[in-house]
């Protein structure tokens, strides 16, 4: 079920799914629409002769139009498209390439014009007339006229949508709510029950006198996601400790230890082979592995994103704060988005004796992932250090939890002490000192 759910997420995603799946609708619609026409009463057409008096060379005529003029808008809004591909990635990060091809609306509308081709084509190839049997599909040719003019609408909104796409806030946007999608759908779900301190007791000696047995990668590429309840309910039946070496948006090289297995420290031996091909295929069936990173799961990449559009825009090329700020305000909104969440313990403990130890980063992790190169890159800029100080006072808002706030404490001294080695002029300093102070306040209450 877990390769089936990605295989699907990867298909939807793919710049071929939907206009392949609007092509087969658009031929089953000519079909069917022809097998009307020759079946229908033709009296009552012909009381609407405005509507369906079209004869066969007329007909001939407007679809040849129409399908030409359908492949000529397929050919430009290809060209938008790598276009807008192009640029935003030169401009921003190559990370937001696949972003243009998962968008529903360039998807659909290559879909729309590829389909009204192919309908048009096979109305066109059933219309008979002069010394040949006399047909002529009307309702066929009035839908495909009807199509036209809405590829007209449909070409006017893509032209819009291409626009607002390469605006800047757009993309960030767009990376911030399918970041916060993710979250939501990983965050609430549990993997067993939390282990207690006796089980986490175990798990730890286990790290330091047990052997442990690795399992290999059987492939190469990025771990999109992680099957967690399949690894899990492997170590329970099996009543092992399984350990995760690699975690959702790390590379994976082929042959390199995916999985660590051990038993209980009380348990003499383990009831399979770790190292026999079957285990080690099923163990690999828990992780999808691809050429590319995917939001679906990895939450880091969503952060990554917008962090390599910061740098980017903070680069002695570009010198554009503004962008780096919006950055930085939408960074603030995913880490308190995380900061709300009870993160799962890396501890998981079943009831028949299972344990996974899951390789997931905490709050710590994703903070330092979103502000720490900015930060560095931010040099000297008095307004990139205030925006960080007050994207940190919004997470600490969000959380009450001091632990929590205490990993937002450490990021602030890394913040003061790097703007005071760096910002030049006393009026710079006193203004940051005030947003720090402000800043410290807001944690400590």
């Amino acid at each position: 079920m877990h390769k089936i759910v990605n295989f699907w997420i990867n298909l939807r995603a793919s710049l071929w799914f939907i206009p392949g799946l609007m092509l087969t609708c658009s031929i089953f619609a000519a079909l069917i629409l022809i097998d009307l026409d020759s079946r229908i009463n033709r009296e009552w057409l012909i009381a609407f002769p405005s509507l369906f008096g079209l004869g066969a060379d007329g007909s001939r005529g407007m679809l040849t139009a129409i399908a030409s003029s359908m492949l000529t808008v397929v050919a430009l809004t290809f060209a938008l498209t790598l276009n807008a591909m192009t640029q935003a990635s030169g401009q921003f990060t190559p990370r937001i390439f696949r972003n243009f091809m998962r968008d529903r609306v360039n998807q659909f509308v290559l879909g729309y014009f590829v389909s009204v081709f192919a309908y048009c084509l096979l109305v066109l190839r059933t219309i008979r007339g002069g010394d040949e049997l006399k047909f002529v599909p009307s309702i066929a040719v009035l839908v495909g006229l009807v199509l036209a003019l809405g590829g007209i609408i449909a070409l006017i909104f893509f032209i819009h949508h291409i626009a607002d796409s390469l605006q800047i806030t757009t993309i960030i946007s767009r990376i911030v709510d399918e970041t916060i999608d993710a979250i939501k759908g990983k965050f609430p779900k549990e993997i067993g029950r939390p282990a207690g301190a006796e089980e986490r007791e175990n798990v730890w000696k286990a790290e330091d006198d047990q052997k442990w047995i690795e399992i290999p990668a059987m492939k190469s590429g990025y771990v999109q996601s992680v099957d967690s309840d399949g690894l899990f309910d492997f170590a329970e039946e099996y009543r092992v400790i399984a350990r995760m070496d690699r975690g959702v948006g790390q590379f994976v090289g082929r042959g390199i230890s995916l999985v660590s297995l051990t038993t209980e420290p009380k348990t003499d031996s383990f009831k399979f082979v770790p190292t026999d091909e079957e285990v080690i295929e099923e163990i690999n069936d828990f992780f999808n592995i691809g050429r590319h990173r995917t939001i679906d799961q990895d939450i880091g990449f969503g952060i990554r994103q917008i962090v390599d559009i910061a740098l980017k825009a903070l680069s002695p090329g570009v010198n554009d704060t503004t962008t780096a700020v919006n950055c930085i305000d939408h960074l603030g909104e995913i880490v308190g988005e995380i900061a709300r969440r009870e993160l799962p313990s890396k501890i998981r403990a079943g009831k028949d004796g299972g344990r996974i130890i899951v390789l997931a980063p905490d709050l710590r992790e994703y903070v330092e992932s979103a502000f720490d190169q900015i930060r560095i890159s931010g040099k000297a800029n008095l307004a990139i250090f205030i925006r960080l100080l007050e994207a940190i006072e919004y997470v600490a808002h969000i959380t009450e939890s001091e632990q929590r706030r205490i990993v937002l404490k450490e990021q602030i001294i890394q913040i003061s002490e790097y703007a005071d080695r760096t910002l030049e002029t006393d009026y710079e300093k006193k203004k940051f000192g005030d947003a720090l102070a402000k800043t410290r306040r807001t944690i400590s209450s």
